[in-house]
């Protein structure tokens, strides 16, 4: 069982790490808003623990961890904080919404995929939790910021992708016995690397086959 490889505090710190990233990530993206600080911690809240919730309620995991753990609702309060003081400078604000966000995409696919295989879920159902932990909180993010969110924009880098590539991984393993907080932590890093890596070299997924949209790509002011 996957309980005897995570333990309840090693699987409760693997969530706050990824808690705490996604919240700057939504933090940051505030800033860039202009929103104020109840905005900053409601984008950062929202950020953190929107993917999670989803899995819980889908899952069966009720309440769900975010209800229930001081600390869930916590960190992304302090990560608002700490990026209200401390955020960079304007022009660099993108480059630290795409590296947090890529983190928390790479922690969380691995601990969603994880968690739901230990509920009881097949390991496609695992692996397609997994990826709505990882994306459920950036596409709640983008839409309150009031952005097309970037799961579905067929003009940004890969995103929903490498969630797949790091629950892949986590599945392949669970299926060769072979899972284990390294192999995890690989997972994660791939993901993450992957994530970096659409990023750098504007790696996108394929449209429809001979398309007659006349549709372009709008440039961000």
């Amino acid at each position: 069982m996957l309980q005897q490889l995570f333990t309840p505090s090693v699987q409760h710190t693997l969530d706050l790490i990824g808690i705490f990233v996604f919240a700057i990530s939504g933090a940051l993206l505030a800033v860039r808003k202009n929103f104020d600080i109840f905005g900053i911690a409601v984008l950062a809240e929202v950020t953190a623990l929107g993917g999670g919730l989803i899995r819980d309620l889908i899952i069966g995991a009720v309440p769900p961890a975010a209800f229930t753990d001081l600390g869930y609702f916590v960190t992304p309060l302090f990560a608002a904080v700490l990026v209200f003081f401390l955020h960079p400078q304007v022009q660099r604000i993108q480059t630290g919404v795409n590296v947090f966000d890529a983190a928390g995409l790479g922690l969380f696919c691995v601990a969603g995929t994880t968690k739901a295989y230990e509920y009881g879920l097949g390991l496609t159902a695992s692996a397609t939790l997994g990826l709505a932990t990882a994306v459920g909180g950036g596409v709640l993010r983008d839409i309150i910021a009031n952005e097309v969110p970037s799961l579905v924009r067929w003009d940004r880098d890969l995103y929903a992708v490498p969630a797949i590539v790091g629950s892949a991984i986590v599945v392949l393993c669970i299926r060769f016995q072979a899972l284990n907080p390294g192999t995890s932590a690989v997972a994660a890093i791939v993901a993450f690397a992957v994530r970096l890596l659409a990023l750098k070299y504007h790696w996108r997924a394929p449209r429809a086959w001979n398309r007659r949209s006349s549709a372009v790509e709008v440039e961000e002011g």
